[in-house]
């Protein structure tokens, strides 16, 4: 309530946003290093390439808003 009071929710909301997108960044980084979910993958296999950094993507999601937005 003191944000919205204050003028300072919506200057809040995109810090946090920033946060839980340079966050997913990094995590998506590293799943797809873990994965083995290459440039070479990408060019050989491109249906294969989508699918898998969907499904990074979707992960790393749950992940921010577990430690982000729910805890």
């Amino acid at each position: 309530m003191k944000l919205t009071l204050t003028g300072e929710l919506w200057t809040y909301l995109a810090g946090l946003n920033e946060q839980a997108q340079k966050r997913l960044d990094t995590i998506m980084e590293q799943m797809k290093a873990a994965e083995g979910v290459t440039e070479e993958l990408k060019r050989t296999h491109q249906m294969e390439w989508v699918q898998r950094c969907n499904n990074i993507h979707n992960r790393a999601e749950e992940i921010i808003l577990h430690e982000m937005i729910y805890s």
